[in-house]
């Protein structure tokens, strides 16, 4: 018969085919079809500001944005992004050659690879890594080295070897991916880390994506320092940001990326053929959201504190070893104690024996070995969700 499409070979190309489903979506299907808590995806179930939701339906019923937004977003976005940037941290970004609006923050991250990285190229990462940073880099025919993240059960947190992260570094390496407030570790690299990865790109001539999209959510003293402040990363650095995490607007996915314009031009050219534009209505609510007063950044983030701290106490007394997070909205536990060791097992049957999902932190390394034990728990989700979780869990150990 003629006309039909061979399959004597997989569709799906060689780059991508060790990925399959993310585990997000098989996680969260599992949620569903057990009527679970669902603690394993990184969304909150509860809508953010309402002066923001609202600036987004006026935004429509003004009809700005309703058609297609300007590629590289819209103005009055980047204004607002670029203003944030220096209310903040005192950089100083020109909104029109220096910041490009993205759809969310893996768009970003997918943009800066396919246009930063050549095949063959390597990347420096750390593990765990968040699961498209391992996708986006095969995408571009790079390859990945990753950097382990090592538990401190003393500390309890993640820290990051220098040497051998300087040890990582070959010829063939273009750029170091780092993310911090960290997910899914919670870890946040202190200056002293941040100044040795800034040291290091210098000195061997690297990029640095920065991946900073939980930079509200910081906790017990941590600060969040961008690498872009350091001496010697303004013109090497490509600063990732997102509304998402921190406005609670997970889908509007209006993402951002700060960087020199060179480097900004290089990732519209990438990102102009993915989805060229997106969330145009958005753009302008969002643009509120960042003028925000600093007493709703300071709000958030004293309610994100007492869910961890609620989510934590209950994670111990239901038998887990806790890394209590420095930031993001995530908690890695260790399965041991529990007399487990094998998170995706664990994760697997934990709907049926406790009624809640979570994700196991191994499909986030290479190394599957090092991550095998560890287990991620959401607590962006309102206090009587955690407080029945919380109860749940606790049948582990009765």
């Amino acid at each position: 018969m003629t006309g039909m499409t061979s399959t004597a070979r997989p569709f799906l190309n060689r780059r991508l085919a060790e990925f399959g489903t993310t585990v997000f979506a098989e996680m969260s299907a599992l949620a569903l079809r057990t009527g679970s808590i669902n603690l394993g995806q990184g969304f909150p179930d509860t809508d953010g500001p309402e002066e923001v939701r609202e600036a987004a339906v006026r935004a429509l019923r003004d009809g700005r944005g309703n058609q297609y937004p300007p590629g590289p977003g819209v103005p009055e976005l980047r204004t607002a992004i670029a203003e944030h940037q220096h209310r903040r941290y005192g950089l100083t970004f020109d909104p029109d050659t220096e910041v490009l609006v993205t759809a969310g923050a893996t768009e970003a991250i997918a943009a800066t690879l396919l246009a930063l990285l050549e095949p063959g190229d390597e990347v420096v990462a750390l593990e765990p890594y968040y699961d498209s940073y391992a996708a986006c880099i095969a995408m571009a025919g790079a390859a990945r080295v990753p950097v382990t993240l090592r538990p401190d059960p003393e500390q309890a947190r993640f820290r990051l070897d220098l040497d051998e992260l300087r040890d990582a570094v070959t010829d063939r390496t273009r750029l170091l991916l780092i993310n911090t407030p960290h997910n899914p570790t919670g870890t946040v690299l202190t200056h002293e880390e941040l100044t040795a990865v800034a040291e290091l790109a210098v000195e061997r001539d690297l990029l640095v994506v920065t991946d900073e999209v939980y930079e509200h959510l910081v906790f017990d003293g941590a600060e969040h320092v961008p690498l872009a402040t350091l001496p010697g990363m303004r013109e090497r650095t490509v600063t990732i940001g997102s509304a998402g995490k921190t406005f609670s607007f997970t889908g509007w996915k209006v993402g951002w990326v700060t960087a020199a314009p060179g480097l900004v031009s290089a990732v519209r050219s990438a990102k102009q053929f993915l989805t060229y534009v997106s969330s145009g209505p958005f753009q302008y609510a969002v643009a509120e959201a960042l003028a925000l007063p600093d007493t709703y950044f300071d709000a958030f983030r004293t309610d994100m504190l007492a869910k961890r701290d609620l989510l934590a106490a209950g994670l111990t007394e239901a038998g887990f070893a806790v890394y209590r997070p420095a930031g993001t909205y995530f908690i890695t536990t260790d399965i041991r104690p529990l007399g487990e060791s094998d998170g995706y097992a664990f994760c697997r049957s934990l709907p049926e024996r406790a009624g809640v999902v979570a994700i196991p932190n191994a499909v986030f390394y290479d190394h599957r070995e090092a991550g095998a034990p560890f287990v991620r728990f959401a607590f962006c989700k309102q206090k009587s969700v955690l407080e029945e979780a919380v109860t749940r869990l606790k049948r582990l150990v009765v």
